[in-house]
Order: C-alpha cells, then sequence, then structure tokens
C-alpha cells in the first residue's frame, strides 16, 4: 500500500464518517444540472509526506500524472494566467474568451517585488534565497492577494508555500484554503512534490516532507459513492519518480524530465464530476 492511499482511506473515512454537512446552507459552487453542489467536511486536516521514502501518489485510481506535473510548471515555471500556454483543459470553465483566469496563480507569482539584494519575483525570491540563504525561516510564497481578488475568475485555493532547509534537505509547507478531496487532493500533492523534487534538486538539496495544510476538507455529495466503492479497490506499492539530473536550472525543467516508474493502479469506471 502506497502512502497515498493510506493517507486518502483515512481522511475520506473521517470526512464521510464524522464531518459535518452544508446541506442547510446557501452554497457558491452548482453542478453542470444547475443543482446545488453540497458537501462533508473537516476543518483542518494535516498530511505528512517523506519524499525521501516514497512519491504519494494514489493507486487506488489513477492520478494524471504528466497533466499534474504540466500544471504546477504553468504556475510556477511560465507564471501564466491563461489556459493556452496549459496542455490540458482544467481551467477551461475559469477562463474568459481570451484564455485569462484573471489575476491569479502564475500572475501572482510574477509579480516583481524590491529588497534590499534586488527585484525579484516570487518564485525567484524562493530560488535565491535557497541557494543564498538557506537558513532563513522567511522562504515562502503567497498568492492570495486581497487587493486584485476581484479580478480572479477563482480564488486560490492551493495559495502558499513555506520552504525549511533542514542540513541538506528541502521541506515544504502547503496551505490551501480548500480542498475537493476526492477530485483534487492527490492531484495537489504529487504537484507540489514535483515542484519540491525541483526545487531541491536546482539549488543543491535533496527534497525531503512535504506536509499538506487544508482549511476545508471536504467531499462532494455526488462523489461519496464513487469514494467508497473507490476505497475497496486493491492497493498497490507507491510508483517511483525520478527527475533528469542534467537539469541545474529549475526553468528548463520540463514534463518530460519526470521519470516515472512501476505506476500500478485501478482503473475505474466512474467520474467525477467538478461542481463550477
Amino acid at each position: 500500500m502506497s502512502r497515498a492511499d493510506e493517507i486518502f482511506i483515512k481522511n475520506c473515512t473521517d470526512i464521510i464518517e464524522n464531518g459535518v454537512w452544508d446541506t442547510d446552507l446557501p452554497v457558491r459552487p452548482r453542478w453542470l444540472d444547475g443543482t446545488p453542489a453540497h458537501t462533508v467536511k473537516k476543518f483542518c486536516i494535516v498530511n505528512r509526506y517523506d519524499l525521501r521514502e516514497e512519491f504519494p501518489m494514489l493507486t487506488l485510481r489513477r492520478t494524471a500524472f504528466k497533466s499534474a506535473v504540466d500544471e504546477i510548471l504553468w504556475i510556477w515555471q511560465k507564471k501564466s494566467n491563461n489556459i493556452h500556454d496549459l496542455n490540458s483543459h482544467i481551467w477551461d470553465s475559469w477562463a474568459d474568451e481570451s484564455g485569462s483566469i484573471g489575476k491569479a496563480y502564475g500572475y501572482q507569482l510574477a509579480v516583481k517585488h524590491k529588497y534590499k539584494e534586488g527585484e525579484f519575483d516570487q518564485v525567484d525570491r524562493v530560488l535565491y534565497d535557497l541557494k543564498n540563504n538557506p537558513s532563513s525561516r522567511r522562504i515562502m510564497t503567497n498568492i492570495y492577494n486581497f487587493a486584485d481578488l476581484n479580478e480572479m475568475h477563482l480564488y486560490p485555493c492551493a495559495y502558499s508555500m513555506t520552504f525549511n532547509v533542514s542540513g541538506n534537505v528541502l521541506n515544504g509547507i502547503l496551505n490551501q484554503r480548500s480542498n475537493d478531496v476526492a477530485v483534487a487532493n492527490n492531484w495537489n500533492v504529487v504537484q507540489y512534490s514535483a515542484l519540491l523534487m525541483m526545487l531541491a534538486q536546482v539549488s543543491g538539496l535533496v527534497a525531503g516532507e512535504l506536509v499538506h495544510v487544508i482549511a476545508d476538507a471536504h467531499i462532494y455529495d455526488r462523489h461519496i459513492p464513487v469514494v467508497k466503492k473507490m476505497m475497496q479497490n486493491k492497493q498497490f506499492k507507491a510508483p517511483k519518480v525520478r527527475l533528469n539530473p542534467d537539469v541545474k536550472d529549475f526553468y528548463k525543467f520540463t514534463v518530460d524530465d519526470f521519470i516515472l516508474e512501476d505506476y500500478e493502479f485501478n482503473k475505474i469506471d466512474e467520474k467525477f464530476e467538478v461542481a463550477i
């Protein structure tokens, strides 16, 4: 059994059995047929994944690895807010006619700020500090910019990363205000594990722990039957993920520089509808 499977089953069981329903409240999300999309949730779930032990990817069902990595590159490397720079359609519902999702995600990471060492955007500041000031307790990013929220087509869900170097190990905390556990939980874990690996490699460090803090961890009403069925699936060992060791520049990584090996997973016929 992979660690990701164990955590997923534990979280989903806890949410379904002990969570709080919002069926008596007005909710923003809707299903495609216009029906309110209600959830059952738990407040503040914290999960830890040690990348030195295994890569945290579900085997209970397939996680689209290349698409997940492509999206994290779109946000952190391309610093884009336009779906035309993305090789999947996961953001189509939030894009305007030009392909923009507004002043969200990559847009926020690309904004430059002045420091005594010079001008940096948020990503370049992280890269600079990991190499030049690894003992700093201020290596972090935050894309939940209140001044620009009204110009974002979707408020950021995964909104901040805090990095900490312990010896030669790079650890990170991902803070997420909201997480659709069935659809997006492992997707986000895979993405930010990949990000931690990239940043560690170009900084001469070893990728260590990813700590995932979720304020509102929820399962949508229409997802519960599929989740219950999925949790009964056979569990396999976690796959292996390696990076092309020749890449030393964060901006040179491509999806093809991630080598996925021995990934066994269950095929499920049901699809998770995404609430908009």
